[in-house]
């Protein structure tokens, strides 16, 4: 999904960005920390590189766009190969930066610790996990936990609408959901089937958002699950479906997935810093840039914007940092 938020933040926002960056490239430019790649002393330069989770693509790729506004000389590069997979790179050397819609696992902190990789978890903003049907499904008013959990873990029979609820059609549900390498799936997995990566294979799985909302929304007897932003990206073409965790059935919104009442599926949603990449200034003035702008271009993505206590504890963990 692209999109571009140029036009929502403030000249004010960007000019004040643009501010801290010259102050930023004159003190590297004045001594021997100055970045790789310099066209000239003072010219911030180089090369940032992101991968990861696609729930998270949307908020680092306008990130991106809005910071080639004030540090043209620098290419931001974002790829989606899902949080999994983004770790693997991340890990590998090969990003300076991982968007993750989960917490990193303990076989990958433990890479990290084999090979020396330094890392910082930041979050950057709320999600919540939706499950859509197609709009011309009439039938289904909620599901509980229970119910998502017959239908989603390993060995289901449930094969047909019926076999969730009596009185529902004896019509074979098609899922859709994220690729075993998405933190989206691990969350899903955990939170509904209580074991990260637990799951029925016997579904359509995209590492791509859109391959998941295009399937359902052509299909009467489709279900599916992805991150809500997608959802409000897509309204128009699906049915969202209420979840019962307990305490009667609630949508995800804006107010439900920050105050952790849509349960068990909002979370937040992390970039993973190489303290080591963060001695390059042009990856450090891009952190700096994501976490100045993330209030406002996690709104204008569709997620859910943290608490500013929570974005100043960010700011304040990456100001501490020394690669």
């Amino acid at each position: 999904m692209t999109r571009s938020v140029f036009s929502s933040l403030s000249s004010r926002m960007l000019r004040g960005a643009a501010v801290a960056l010259s102050v930023l490239v004159a003190a590297c430019g004045g001594g021997g920390s100055a970045p790789q790649g310099k066209a000239g002393e003072g010219v911030l330069s180089g090369v940032v590189r992101l991968d990861g989770s696609s729930t998270v693509f949307p908020i680092s790729e306008a990130v991106a766009e809005e910071f080639l506004a004030v540090a043209p000389g620098v290419r931001v590069t974002v790829g989606t190969s899902g949080t999994g997979g983004g770790f693997k790179k991340f890990l590998g050397g090969e990003t300076d930066i991982n968007d993750a819609s989960r917490p990193i696992q303990p076989e990958e902190i433990a890479q990290a610790e084999a090979k020396g990789i330094r890392y910082l978890q930041v979050s950057v903003a709320y999600d919540g996990i939706s499950i859509v049907v197609n709009p011309a499904n009439t039938w289904v008013d909620h599901l509980t936990v229970e119910e998502l959990k017959r239908l989603w873990e390993p060995g289901s029979t449930v094969g047909s609408w019926s076999d969730i609820r009596a009185g529902w059609p004896n019509e074979p549900i098609r899922l859709y959901g994220p690729g075993t390498d998405s933190g989206t799936f691990d969350y899903f997995t955990e939170a509904i089937n209580g074991k990260s990566g637990a799951s029925r294979p016997d579904y359509t799985a995209s590492e791509d958002d859109n391959v998941l909302v295009q399937g359902v929304a052509g299909d009467k007897n489709a279900l599916g699950f992805f991150g809500f932003a997608y959802y409000e990206e897509n309204a128009a073409r699906l049915k969202l479906v209420p979840v019962d965790g307990g305490n009667g059935p609630l949508q995800p919104s804006a107010v439900t997935i920050n105050d952790g009442t849509y349960s068990p599926l909002s979370r937040p949603i992390f970039i993973y810093l190489n303290v080591a990449s963060m001695a390059r200034a042009e990856v450090r003035a891009f952190v700096d840039f994501y976490l100045d702008v993330a209030p406002q271009v996690v709104s204008e993505v569709g997620y859910i914007p943290l608490k500013e206590a929570e974005y100043a504890a960010g700011k304040a963990s990456v100001a501490a940092l020394q690669p």
